[in-house]
């Protein structure tokens, strides 16, 4: 018979998801106060200044998803905000799940690094892209703080996937 009342969280249960929202405000936090001041000096300096030889800062505005894709008006920004909140909903419901560190707090960054972004997409109107590198003149889509985050969330979460849950041990 399936169980209706929700199993009440241990208290190491809910300090792997106060770490996790902790990490999601703090990489919110960085994502935003970066594009504040990124922003500013970027476009002071006519848009764009080179930092390295395969590194530029960039004022790019991205009004679509990943790299630029499906640039949409106003009825598309508020479907990615409302699109890209519920995705957070279900990141925060299969957070509720974890018990192992690592998984947690890859959740959290891919959270806040979409927050991030939805913060953008409500305030600017567009997500603040700066991060431009390149090498022979082939160069990757600009991106912000907000993007690694859910890069490496990701990528945390497709490597423990991968792991034998022998490998996993104990709970983190």
């Amino acid at each position: 018979m399936p169980q209706i009342m929700p199993q009440i969280m241990s208290l190491s249960d809910r300090s792997l998801i106060g770490k996790s929202l902790g990490l999601a405000a703090g990489i919110m936090v960085l994502d935003q106060v970066s594009k504040f001041w990124l922003i500013a000096w970027v476009e002071a300096q006519g848009g764009w200044a080179q930092v390295t030889g395969f590194f530029n800062l960039v004022m790019v505005w991205n009004r679509g998803i990943s790299f630029g894709m499906l640039q949409s008006g106003e009825t598309g920004r508020w479907l990615l905000v409302g699109f890209t909140s519920l995705v957070c909903i279900g990141l925060y419901i299969w957070l509720t799940r974890q018990s192992h560190l690592w998984p947690a707090l890859a959740l959290g960054a891919v959270i806040g690094g979409a927050v991030g972004n939805i913060v953008d997409r409500i305030w600017r109107g567009a997500v603040a892209d700066f991060f431009d590198f390149h090498i022979m003149g082939y160069h990757w889509p600009a991106f912000n703080v907000a993007d690694s985050a859910i890069t490496i969330g990701v990528a945390v979460l497709l490597y423990d996937s991968f792991r034998a849950p022998a490998d996993q041990g104990p709970a983190d």
